[in-house]
């Protein structure tokens, strides 16, 4: 068992974080780490899809807005759609409107979190889109 009673999983799942903040992404693979799932992270959505990672991710978690970047987390998210439906991808954001759950949650994310995150809750619906 992780923190908090979640259930720990096998380093061969691999999640994709992408964010173009460093701090969001070491605080997010350590999180990650610490309830045995194997993090890789990465700056952009173009790294991203230029690396091996969407061949090989189980669940992708991306900013919406990647300031020194050209794609968003929206335009990644309807890219995965369309190539890899089965990838669950969660968006997460620090500048949130009043709209912007049930926006993402319509495009095809599975689910959403505003920033600072709640680590237990990104975790147990992990856990509930992995298991």
């Amino acid at each position: 068992m992780g923190l908090n009673g979640l259930k720990m999983h096998s380093p061969l799942r691999l999640i994709a974080v992408i964010d173009d903040d460093d701090r969001v992404r070491e605080s997010l693979r350590n999180l990650l780490a610490s309830y045995g799932y194997n993090a890789e992270a990465f700056a952009s959505a173009e790294l991203f899809l230029a690396s091996d990672g969407p061949s090989r991710s189980n669940c992708i978690i991306a900013d919406v807005q990647m300031r020194k970047r050209q794609m968003s987390g929206l335009e990644l998210l309807q890219r995965m759609r369309s190539s890899q439906p089965e990838v669950p991808v969660i968006i997460i954001t620090g500048k949130p409107s009043s709209r912007s759950e049930a926006f993402y949650l319509d495009k095809g994310a599975n689910g959403f979190f505003r920033k600072p995150i709640d680590g237990q809750a990104l975790m147990a619906l992990i856990d509930q889109l992995l298991t």
